[in-house]
């Protein structure tokens, strides 16, 4: 009966006019974000954190959490109608969904799309209800040497489950836990690592920094990428949204099992929806019949990826929600909205605010439904809005990023920073270096810093602490075999074979 109080507390709150209104705003901007390349979730979010100071926490992080599933959707449209992914995670819709458009069945592959999209969204939401309470109960049981011990699980399988080098991965961990340690140090109040630097003394902002990586990096790649000549859309008009029985049967499979493994790799920190929509296009041409269909416009190769990333997306919540640790770059974002809020993302914040709680996790549905709904009728702005160049674009994006940046601490050195982040994520992009575990390590350093101190304080400097709790040594147990794991040239190969879009 809990579970259907709290489900009723969550629906009175999502349907209420202004939360409505909010899940509408987030899903149309994710929508957007996803459609034009080269803006990004995690910019967009960072840029609009400074808008939720003066809402209410509820609508602030249901229209924030509106725009990072929404971006799903919307990244399926560039990459079916004109091979350009708007995000990441559609980077392997793009190699058959282009084709289905080849061959003039763009409307099919959008609807499959959106149609897996909606039921992985429903079932993500589903388990986020299921698994909320019983995660929230064995959180509460956790000091500081189990929450220590779990958010270094957590960075080692951001590690395992990374793109690229293991050792380049461990360096951009270490790198985040480095810039984190900027500021004040919270015991003695000491500065360190600020060098004399005044604009440092109270610590690098993790939007400032998000903004750079993701934001100013992401136009400098774009810029270097794009042509001049206008795209060319493969359909000027899409009909025939219909998909046909034959579709409908080919894809249901691929739709379930991209849910099933989007959603548990959502769960896991590092995991998230990029990882969940290669594994599942492999896992699709690895139990194909027909494998040789793949890249030639197999709707399976549609249908998996777009089910896999809106699970992983919404799945990704249950972490943060019931743990207070993010999952990915994005819910770091989300936990430095609460905080400016007011609000300590974890175990507790389901007792003291379950009205914020389940309120988010029914607006997900709800958010779900209306992107079902709008996305299908929108096709044909979003086409018009593909059609305006990229050179005519970035400058907006610019300003925008710019004004996100200045409004966080209405600091112009703020806007300085994050340009040179901007250059340095450029450059960690051309030498496959993944920025993504960088900003996971600057979230979580603080926390581990404290969990680490009231840990070695409440055992009287006695470190083995870590390794007599019986749950903290579990889980360091568990980093152990997964770095282990993770550097054997067998689990390697495995790692490079996901992420392989030919």
């Amino acid at each position: 009966m809990d579970i259907l109080s709290n489900l009723a507390i969550g629906l009175q709150v999502a349907v209420s006019p202004t939360n409505l209104l909010l899940c509408l705003v987030g899903a149309l901007v994710g929508t957007l974000v996803g459609v034009l390349p080269g803006v990004g979730t995690i910019a967009t979010v960072a840029m609009l954190l400074p808008v939720t100071f003066g809402m209410h926490p509820t609508g602030a992080i249901i229209m924030l959490a509106g725009i990072y599933y929404g971006a799903q959707y919307g990244g399926s449209t560039t990459s079916i109608l004109v091979n350009i992914p708007g995000e990441a995670t559609s980077v392997v819709t793009a190699l058959d969904g282009f084709q289905m458009a080849r061959q003039g069945r763009a409307g099919p592959a959008l609807a499959i799309a959106a149609i897996g999209s909606f039921f992985a969204g429903c079932v993500a939401t589903i388990l986020i209800a299921a698994l909320s309470v019983p995660l929230m109960n064995l959180a509460l049981a956790f000091g500081p040497a189990e929450y220590f011990s779990l958010m270094t699980l957590g960075l080692i399988l951001a590690v395992a489950l990374a793109r690229g080098s293991v050792l380049k991965a461990v360096a951009m961990i270490v790198l985040g836990l480095l810039l984190a340690a900027i500021g004040y140090d919270m015991e003695t109040n000491v500065p360190r690592l600020s060098f004399g630097i005044g604009e440092l003394s109270d610590g690098l902002s993790f939007a400032t920094v998000a903004l750079g990586l993701f934001g100013f990096a992401e136009i400098i790649r774009n810029l270097e990428t794009q042509t001049s000549e206008d795209r060319k859309l493969v359909q000027d008009k899409i009909t025939g949204l219909m998909p046909t029985r034959e579709d409908l049967r080919a894809s249901w499979p691929a739709i379930l099992r991209g849910t099933g493994l989007g959603s548990a790799l959502g769960i896991l920190p590092g995991g998230g929806a990029v990882i969940s929509s290669f594994a599942s296009y492999t896992l699709e041409k690895k139990l194909s019949k027909h494998p040789e269909r793949f890249g030639r416009g197999a709707i399976e190769g549609v249908a998996g990826p777009e089910s896999a990333n809106n699970a992983a997306a919404q799945t990704s919540f249950i972490p943060l929600l019931t743990l207070g640790i993010p999952a990915n770059a994005v819910m770091a974002l989300l936990i430095g909205a609460m905080m400016i809020q007011g609000i300590v993302p974890g175990p507790r914040i389901m007792q003291t605010q379950p009205d914020l709680v389940w309120g988010v996790i029914i607006s997900m549905w709800v958010g779900n439904l209306m992107l079902l709904i709008i996305n299908l009728p929108l096709v044909g702005i979003w086409v018009r809005l593909l059609r305006v160049p990229y050179r005519i674009l970035f400058p907006a994006i610019v300003v925008f990023c710019a004004i996100g940046v200045y409004s966080i601490g209405n600091s112009p050195v703020d806007v300085i920073i994050a340009g040179g982040f901007g250059l340095f994520g450029y450059w960690l992009m051309k030498n496959d270096f993944e920025p993504a575990p960088l900003l996971l390590g600057m979230v979580l350093g603080p926390m581990m810093e404290e969990n680490l101190r009231r840990a070695i304080m409440l055992s009287r400097g006695d470190l083995t602490v870590f390794v007599t709790r019986p749950l903290s040594a579990a889980l360091l147990a568990i980093c152990a075999i997964v770095l282990f794991l993770t550097v054997l040239p067998a689990v390697k190969r495995k790692r490079e074979e996901v992420f392989v879009e030919e």
